[in-house]
């Protein structure tokens, strides 16, 4: 049974949220250029972003990233090579398959802020701050309810503001990894790196793509897919994926969702009756802060004994690429290895 650790309001907004949205992929109306861009300066930028349009007239050199259950922006803003536009981060994920990125990540730095009831920058600590650019997986960090500085108030003192894919009405159910290019993307455009993100996206389609392919007409195996130690709801395992990114990773890499039909929102809330009476073909156990997941995977195989997971001891300890984020290539490669070593 998983621990119930603490999950603040700002967590659980951002796990139910994991990053009904504003469309399903890069082209929707939840981010999508506006204006061209000068040939030479590559400025101004205007974005139509969850219903605003935010017009950038330089690169920003001091960039807030907020939601401390994230770290699809903090990730996406090292792998463009941004890390000196950060002025202060509240994303952390403790590992990451990419080599060096926990690290990176935790030697980022804070801004030595007093976060809030909501675990994430309080309005005056933000603007006290000076951002030109401050980064939200979704509109919650932009709620003045919770304490927050508007997008309004951020334009007031100069700044940019900007919701990831999927993230205007906090429900990720619809995510799919084009969310990822397009966050990669509008990133390239923002900051007047275009060409690093398509070669990142082009890179990662490549590798999807060739992985893809040696599974392509295999048997599909279902797959179950929770996070390490973590409890959000009333029943024992309240934090097993059922719609969003997860799918679409598992889908290309050959399998299924064990409990896609299980709720229709992004997590369902199972009993553990539930989770026994479903055949669980292999395991996916995503750590968040949590140093030892593959503790709770064994520990999940000994628990249900029944299923083909456990006879075969077939299950993989994943981490920030399963979400939002620039690494989902490499999710989608652990995850077809586990379940069709013979293709490679």
């Amino acid at each position: 049974m998983p621990k119930k650790r603490p999950v603040t309001t700002a967590l659980a907004a951002a796990l139910c949220l994991l990053t009904a949205a504003c469309g399903g992929s890069s082209d929707d109306e939840n981010t999508s250029t506006k204006t061209t861009a000068d040939s030479k300066t590559g400025y101004p930028v205007t974005l139509e972003n969850c219903g605003r349009s935010e017009t950038f007239t330089k690169d920003p050199s001091r960039v807030v990233v907020m939601n401390g259950a994230s770290v699809a922006e903090v990730s996406t803003l090292l792998a463009l090579g941004l890390r000196d536009r950060i002025v202060a981060n509240q994303q952390t994920y403790g590992m990451s398959e990419v080599a060096g990125r926990a690290a990176a990540i935790k030697a980022l730095p804070t801004g030595d802020i007093k976060v809030n009831e909501a675990y994430d920058v309080p309005r005056e600590a933000m603007l006290g701050l000076r951002p030109d650019l401050v980064l939200s997986i979704t509109t919650y960090g932009f709620e003045q309810k919770n304490g927050f500085a508007t997008r309004e108030q951020l334009k007031q003192v100069g700044a940019n503001s900007y919701v990831s894919p999927q993230g205007c009405d906090d429900d990720p159910s619809k995510m799919t990894v084009a969310d990822s290019y397009a966050l990669l993307r509008d990133m390239g455009k923002i900051f007047n790196v275009r060409d690093k993100a398509e070669k990142l996206i082009a890179e990662s389609e490549k590798n999807i793509a060739a992985v893809s392919e040696k599974v392509r007409g295999k048997k599909k195996p279902k797959v179950m897919v929770l996070f390490s130690n973590m409890a959000m709801g009333g029943n024992d395992f309240s934090s097993v994926f059922s719609k969003g990114i997860v799918n679409d990773i598992l889908a290309k890499a050959g399998g299924s969702n064990a409990f896609e039909r299980a709720a229709e929102n992004t997590f369902a809330d199972l009993s553990k009756e539930k989770v026994a009476a479903t055949d669980v073909d292999a395991l996916v156990v995503i750590g968040y802060n949590d140093p030892h997941p593959a503790a709770y995977a064994k520990k999940l195989l000994k628990e249900f004994p029944q299923w083909s997971a456990a006879k075969n001891n077939t299950y993989v300890t994943l981490s920030d690429s399963m979400y939002l984020g620039p690494s989902n290539d490499l999710a989608v490669e652990k995850i077809a290895k586990m379940l069709h070593p013979e293709a490679f």
